[in-house]
Parts: structure tokens; C-alpha cells; sequence
């Protein structure tokens, strides 16, 4: 930005670190060669409206496909809720922020932006939403757990201020989340043992049944296979349309299209309904467009236009073999039983919502890379503000909602047992990748970088410290500190951004 706005074009097309090869679109070359110099209002907005796309991409992908499949796979496999919700749910929770880590870690310049995407969501998540918890519904927590995820936390930020403070890191740093599992597993294991004991003594059974039966025909109904196509693809919900407000009815429509392509590409398998949400006409097309997705997709599209020795085009290929099991599939099936290897499909949903994550990730990082050098900010700023802001929104709406339903303990412990994960392979799994792809030592540094670790360590110093001395009664007086304590650090950390706070 020092150089003469004639000259920008030309620095940028030129200067090797400007080179954006991580993402579908050369932002750079946007901003500064194809749009006139007082044009950069507009281009801002339209990045900003573009990157709340993205956002919506990623927290679609993640929440109605990512997830879903990844608890097909997890019961396929039969695992316990607790093995479940502490690996492959907290994989799907967390997909968005662990593989915006990765993608910026995987390019030097960005690596800031990691650090301040996970410090700032850790951040936000204990202090913000924690408090907003607090604020709906104040309550008891509960102290064993609570103990447990806050310690495990702090140790995990301790030990990320050490690797990024050595510029190393090492698989011990990785193998703690699997010390956390372990832990989680026999203290659960122990808990219910003792709560099977107690209601044995006492002779009380409690059962609750749920189940949406009233909501099915009283006659079986048959759909030709053009309906069964048409209301698959339908994203809206008639019931849940006519009791939500106006707000969430406007959102809804905004995402429709995106949605309606998701579904288009990702198949989704549920284990809770009887059909395991088999749709004949649909899964078949699914085996055409998400190959498709995959070799298009993966790795901003570097295998688009790659030739098998030259001459025969990759995706063509996929393309052919997808066509060949999707009349297979077609022929050898009907709409009202769902196949005996249905369970494939949520693999090919599994990867195929990955590579849509970790690409729709890739653009977002380089967005903001292209707003950093446009408006003169680092990337830790813009990863502790927008990245942090917009992979954690969703998380504190959740959260809050199901605090409100009366379930404030489930809330909270997503607060803090979540975030765990994604700064365990967030930053591991981040600077292992840049190590092996650069063969460099991680180059994060900057007194903004140690404010965030200091201020969410702090953070988590105090929630340990004066929790239990308040009988681990969480209030509204507490859930205030907390959001003035967010405000306090967002104000230290751009007042060291803009110079005003130095060593």
C-alpha cells in the first residue's frame, strides 16, 4: 500500500509473496488490477458480502451434512456417545475453524491468522457466549467436568504458547487430546456405573420416548420417482417454516440456493429414520456429482485440468464411472428400501462435505489475506475479529438457544470441552502441515500474538479460579465480567494493532 496506486497492479503481478495460489480466485489481482483504485470502497463491500457467503457455506456444509454423516459412520461402527461426541462430533463441530487453520498455516504470510482465528474463538467462546449463558439462564454448574475441560484447556494453551514460542511442535502436542478422550471415557464410564447403582437401590426407572409418529400418515403413500426427486431437494421445512419468525424465515430464503446445491452434491445418511433418509432418484445422482465435487474441489481445484498422461481428462474419467454405478444402483434398487451397503454413502458425504469445507476454508483465508493488505491490517487482527466472529456465531447462537430450552450445563460444556479439539489440530495439525509443505520452523510472532495467548489464558485462570469459590453457581454477575472482559481485550488488542500499545 506504500506503492503509487499505478504501480500496485504491477507490484503484485511481480512480487513472489503475492502469488495466491491457495484458493480458486486471485484477490490480490482483483483488487488492485482489475478494479480501478476508487473503486476500493466497492471492493471491500463485496468481499465482506462474499465472505459472509463463505461463512454460510461453511456452517451449512458443516451442520446439515459434515455432522450427519459423520454419526452415520460413528454408529455404523457402533460407538459409545461418549467415544462419538469427543472425536468424530467434535471433528464435525469444529470442522470449519480446524480446517481454516490448516489452509492458513499452509502459506507462511498467513500463519498469524490462524493463531488469531483459534486464540480469538477460544477467546469469545469462554468469555462471550459463556457469559451469554450465564446471562439467560444462570445455574450450578457441574464441578467435575467443568474442572476437567478447564484444565485440559489451559494446559493445551500453555503448551501452544511454548510450541509457537520454540517455532516447533511435536506429536506429544497432539497425542494430549487423546489423554482428554481417555478421560472423558472412564470418568463417564464411572459416572453412569454409579447412577445405575443408586437407582437400583431406589427401584426407580425412568424412561422418555420421543418420536414423531403423529406426524406420519395414517395410509402408506406412494411417490413416483420425479416427487421423490423434487421433495428431496426442498429444503424448507413446512412446520418449522410456520412457526419461526420473519427473520429466520428472510435467512432461510438467502440460503435456499446454497443449500438446494449441497443437497444436489452430498448425499446424507440418518440412522434415526426408518428409510435412513434412502432417496433412490437423489443417491444415485450423488454418485455422480460428488466424485465430481471431489476432484474439482479438492486443493482449490488443482486436479481440474489434470490429463491422464496428457491427453485424457481426469474429471471426464470420474464422470464415466459415476454414470456406470449410478445406473448400477438405479437398476438393482427400489424407493422404498434402502440397500444394504447404504452406509457407503455417508463415507462418499463424509469426503465429499470435507473438500467443500476445506475449500470454502482456503477462500476465506485468502479474503481476508486480500482485506489485510487493503486495509492495512495484520493477520492475526483479522483472525482474532472476523475468522474468530464468523466461525464462532453459530456456536453462540446454539448455545444460547439451548440454554434458554433449559439445558444451560449442555451449553456451557460446549463452551469449553469443543474448543479444546480445534486448538489441539487447529495448531498441530497446522504447523505439522506448513513444516512438511515449507521444510520451515512456524514464523508466528508479534506482541498481538502474545496478548491473545495471555488474555485467554487469563480468561480461563479466572473462570478456574472463581467458579468454584462461588459454589460453581454461574449468574448474571458473572456472566457481565465475562463480556466486559471480551470488551477490555478487543480494546488492548487494536490499540496494540494501531501502535498505541507497545514494548
Amino acid at each position: 500500500m506504500n506503492v503509487s496506486s499505478d504501480g500496485r497492479c504491477a507490484f503484485v503481478k511481480k512480487t513472489p509473496d503475492c502469488n495466491m495460489v491457495d484458493g480458486f480466485i486471485d484477490y490480490l489481482q482483483v483488487a488492485f488490477c482489475l478494479l480501478p483504485p476508487n473503486l476500493t470502497p466497492l471492493t471491500i463491500t463485496l468481499c465482506m458480502i462474499w465472505l459472509l457467503f463463505l461463512f454460510v457455506i461453511l456452517g451449512l456444509t458443516a451442520s446439515k451434512f459434515f455432522c450427519p454423516n459423520l454419526s452415520a459412520i460413528s454408529t455404523c461402527l457402533h460407538l459409545s456417545h461418549n467415544v462419538a461426541g469427543v472425536t468424530f462430533l467434535a471433528l464435525g463441530n469444529g470442522a470449519p475453524d480446524i480446517f481454516s487453520a490448516i489452509a492458513a498455516f499452509s502459506h507462511p504470510n498467513t500463519a498469524g491468522l490462524a493463531v488469531g482465528a483459534l486464540f480469538g474463538a477460544g477467546i469469545f467462546v469462554t468469555t462471550v457466549v459463556a457469559g451469554s449463558v450465564a446471562l439467560v439462564k444462570p445455574f450450578v454448574v457441574a464441578s467435575r467436568p467443568f474442572l476437567r475441560d478447564v484444565s485440559f484447556y489451559m494446559v493445551a494453551v500453555f503448551w501452544t504458547f511454548l510450541m509457537l514460542f520454540r517455532r516447533t511442535t511435536s506429536l506429544g502436542y497432539l497425542s494430549l487430546y487423546v489423554v482428554y478422550v481417555v478421560i472423558v471415557i472412564v470418568s463417564s464410564f464411572i459416572y453412569q456405573r454409579q447412577k445405575r447403582l443408586m437407582f437400583s437401590v431406589m427401584g426407580t426407572c425412568v424412561c422418555v420416548c420421543v418420536s414423531e409418529s403423529e406426524y406420519r400418515p395414517l395410509l402408506p403413500s406412494t411417490e413416483s420417482t420425479c416427487q421423490i426427486l423434487l421433495t428431496s431437494l426442498n429444503p424448507v421445512d413446512s412446520r418449522k417454516w410456520r412457526r419461526k419468525p420473519w427473520s429466520w424465515r428472510v435467512f432461510k430464503v438467502l440460503k435456499t440456493p446454497v443449500e438446494v446445491l449441497l443437497l444436489l452434491c452430498i448425499p446424507v445418511v440418518d440412522p434415526d429414520k426408518e428409510d435412513k433418509n434412502w432417496r433412490r432418484p437423489l443417491n444415485c445422482l450423488h454418485l455422480i456429482t460428488a466424485p465430481l465435487v471431489c476432484v474439482l474441489a479438492f486443493q482449490s481445484g488443482v486436479y481440474g485440468d489434470y490429463k491422464i498422461k496428457g491427453e485424457f481428462p481426469l474429471w471426464l474419467l470420474i464422470l464415466l464411472l459415476g454414470l456406470f454405478l449410478s445406473a448400477i444402483v438405479f437398476c438393482s434398487t427400489s424407493n422404498d428400501c434402502p440397500p444394504k451397503y447404504h452406509p457407503v454413502f455417508a463415507v462418499l458425504g463424509f469426503m465429499a462435505s470435507a473438500v467443500l469445507i476445506s475449500a470454502a476454508a482456503s477462500e476465506v483465508v485468502s479474503v481476508l489475506h486480500m482485506l489485510g493488505v487493503v486495509l492495512s491490517l495484520s493477520n492475526t487482527v483479522l483472525g482474532l475479529t472476523l475468522l474468530a466472529w464468523g466461525n464462532s456465531i453459530g456456536d453462540c447462537f446454539s448455545d444460547i438457544t439451548v440454554a434458554k430450552q433449559g439445558y444451560p450445563q449442555m451449553a456451557i460444556s460446549a463452551c469449553f470441552g469443543g474448543i479444546i479439539f480445534n486448538m489441539l489440530f487447529g495448531v498441530g495439525l497446522g504447523c505439522l502441515v506448513q513444516m512438511i509443505k515449507t521444510q520451515s520452523d512456524v514464523q508466528v510472532k508479534g506482541l498481538l500474538t502474545w496478548i491473545l495467548t495471555g488474555a485467554l489464558g487469563l480468561s480461563l485462570a479466572l473462570s478456574f479460579i472463581t467458579i468454584p469459590l462461588s459454589r460453581f453457581h454461574l449468574d448474571r454477575g458473572y456472566g457481565i465480567f465475562l463480556l466486559v472482559f471480551y470488551a477490555a481485550f478487543l480494546l488492548v488488542a487494536l490499540l496494540t494493532e494501531f501502535g498505541k500499545i507497545h514494548i
